[in-house]
């Protein structure tokens, strides 16, 4: 196991790389920088922008720049979504702060150090339209690839998906009809804007 660490933090750094021009908290603009582990687990400050940019994403604060961490045919999936491919993955964390506010995020650890990157979350989700609060505990899985790039993410929710409004939100919420039903801004000037009426909101 440590070996496996071991193996994936030396990927994370090689990909990640020593150039001015590799992406930082800084520079994707990442809100969450202060990553929690569990004892004995140690990220490469790779590992620690991508979970920091996954983090932002489940507290509702996605852009193109933390989407640019994505592979253009990743996937992202959770007990009712498969969404394979920029639009379809892009509509997935775009919708979420529009179905759901706020999002609160409780609390996280990193527990494995490994591809996949290990991280127990849990998120308070408020629908829009009834004021219902739903906390939701997940296991999230970030899978890597050669390039340094997220290829999956899995949101594996712990229990079966609770009955009532959060849970209706969530269905309509899936890989076919999100992208119809979701505005993802085409440029940076665009995602600036959606960004600002977000946080007036």
């Amino acid at each position: 196991m440590a070996q496996v660490q071991a193996q994936a933090q030396a990927q994370a750094q090689a990909q990640a790389g020593n150039s001015s021009d590799a992406p930082s908290f800084e520079s994707i603009g990442v809100r969450n920088t202060t990553i929690n582990t569990a004892p004995g687990i140690n990220l490469s400050p790779h590992q620690k922008l991508l979970v920091g940019s996954v983090l932002d994403l489940f507290s509702g604060n996605p852009t193109l720049k933390h989407l640019s961490l994505w592979s253009p045919t990743a996937t992202f999936t959770d007990p009712l979504t498969i969404a394979t491919g920029f639009d379809r993955f892009a509509a997935q964390w775009y919708g979420l702060p529009a179905v759901f506010h706020p999002i609160q995020p409780r609390s996280h650890r990193v527990v494995g150090a490994g591809n996949p990157i290990e991280v127990d979350l849990r998120n308070a989700y408020t629908v829009k339209v009834v004021g219902k609060e739903q906390e939701i505990a997940s296991r999230v899985n970030i899978f890597v690839g050669d390039d340094g790039r997220i290829e999956k993410v899995e949101d594996r929710w712990d229990g079966k998906l609770p009955e009532g409004p959060v849970s209706e939100a969530f269905r309509k919420l899936n890989a076919v009809t999100v992208p119809t039903l979701v505005r993802v801004p085409k440029d940076e000037e665009e995602d600036i804007k959606m960004r600002e009426e977000r946080e007036k909101a």
